[in-house]
């Protein structure tokens, strides 16, 4: 019997030590790095990990260019969650990289390691496996440069610029302050040309932004590599309007409820409460109808729709202009400040109101303080608003004509009374109408630079 026990312990001893010496000859976690080829200011590693029920002791990412080394991630140091589980065996790394996270990295070629360690044996022995790939450190910025001339813009009021950018795909625009203006393919504009880089924007100095505020050309590539250019341009300072609206209880009856009827995803602490609920929606609401103004910006045509000047309400007084600066008054007492970004043009009750130009329908309905409200796109990032109508008569997606009835004039939302309130926007933002009402503008400072580019 103790020979047979010997035996075992022997055979035992043999298998554990082949267990072992196999174990020493497991190949490591199979590692592809997918991403990226060429990296500039950003960039992205993306690595795919193949290892049994995706276990790793260790991995460890580094960018090396010329004998410098950059740790990336470690599993050691690094956040666990950044490794993303994709099957059974399989885990997927994504970091960031480029030069604004490593700033010693220069033009040219560089190598991102990877290697990665699993467990073997129950953990009692470990396999390692390894991967490397060349990649491409671009840091050339793209070119951009002015091609009209003479541009003249009004505080709060809107300007065009035809400019070239190469590479001919990167994004590019124009920079006023922190506010970015994409421009769009020439063709768009009508322009015939057979330059793939001509591009045409539209621009605003915003009635809020200082008239100092630096206003730029810019083109930017997918490696966040930018360029940027200065053109001729000249500011005219306005003086916007100041007044004093008195906000009395009937009218806080009437605009209050029927708001908030209509607004069934804006809450207020108490609706009987009217001056608080109206405060409210002065506020905050605006605030976020402002937002969802601005979000239709992105629905815009890369080509233009409207024709010549647009058209002004007809027959009609002008109760507020652009960017008056309002101060509400309630039993005497200040009770808020805002900003009235349009015009209020009042006719007579229920007027038709008519598209100022040609466009797309991209809203038409309820919009909070705006009440029934239709926002036409002309392409190009510019937008018509008319708001407080009493009806309605077009639908979304519609491409109407200059003149084409798009409902009456009203009183819904925040209106005191029977009129349009209109505004023009460029990229989401209010901008003056008064410039786009005028033939003379359109002429001078869009329509001739499209003529002097045919060709470039």
């Amino acid at each position: 019997m103790g020979k047979i026990i010997a035996v075992l312990v022997v055979l035992a001893a043999a298998g554990g030590i082949a267990a072992w010496v196999v174990a020493g000859k497991a190949p490591g976690p199979v590692i592809e790095i997918t991403e990226p080829a060429v990296i500039g200011q950003t960039g992205t590693l993306a690595v795919t990990i193949t290892t049994p029920r995706g276990a790793l002791v260790s991995l460890d990412v580094r960018l090396e260019q010329d004998g410098m080394s950059f740790p990336v991630w470690s599993l050691a140091t690094g956040e666990a969650s950044a490794l993303l589980r994709d099957g059974e065996n399989t885990v997927r790394l994504t970091q960031p990289l480029g030069k604004r996270l490593y700033p010693d990295l220069k033009a040219g070629l560089a190598q991102v390691s990877v290697t990665a360690v699993r467990p073997v044996l129950f953990g009692y022995r470990e396999a390692t496996g390894s991967a490397s790939r060349e990649i491409e450190v671009r840091l050339t910025p793209p070119q951009v440069g002015a091609l009209s001339q003479f541009h003249y813009v009004n505080h709060g009021g809107s300007e065009a610029v035809v400019y070239r950018v190469n590479p001919a795909d990167a994004e590019s625009g124009v920079r006023v302050g922190e506010h970015e203006y994409p421009g769009f393919p020439a063709s768009g504009a009508g322009i015939a040309t057979s330059d793939p880089g001509l591009r045409v924007v539209f621009f605003a100095l915003l009635w809020d932004q200082d008239v100092g505020t630096p206003i730029t050309l810019f083109a930017r590539d997918s490696l966040g590599n930018e360029g940027a250019a200065g053109f001729d341009h000249r500011v005219f300072a306005k003086t916007f309007r100041t007044s004093r609206i008195t906000i009395d209880d009937g009218f806080l009856s009437r605009v209050v409820p029927a708001i908030l009827q209509n607004s069934t995803d804006f809450q207020v602490d108490d609706p009987s409460d009217l001056l608080a609920s109206y405060l409210r929606i002065n506020r905050d609401m605006r605030r976020e109808n402002n937002a969802a103004i601005a979000a239709l910006a992105t629905e815009t045509s890369p080509e233009i729709l409207w024709q010549g000047a647009f058209k002004q309400m007809i027959n009609t007084a002008v109760e507020s202009g652009f960017a008056d600066q309002r101060t509400y008054l309630h039993d005497g007492e200040e009770i808020d400040r805002q900003v009235h970004l349009g015009f209020d043009l009042a006719s007579t009750v229920a007027a038709p109101v008519l598209a100022a130009n040609r466009g797309r329908v991209v809203h038409a309905g309820w919009l909070g303080i705006y009440g029934n409200c239709v926002i036409l796109d002309h392409g190009m990032g510019l937008q018509s608003l008319y708001a407080h109508l009493s009806s309605i008569e077009i639908g979304m997606g519609d491409v109407v004509e200059v003149d084409h009835q798009l409902g009456r004039s009203g009183a819904t939302g925040l209106a005191g009374g029977d009129h349009l309130h209109f505004t023009m926007l460029l990229n989401g933002n209010a901008v003056t109408p008064i410039d786009w009402w005028s033939a003379q503008w359109v002429e001078d400072r869009v329509l001739r630079k499209f003529r002097e580019a045919e060709g470039l």
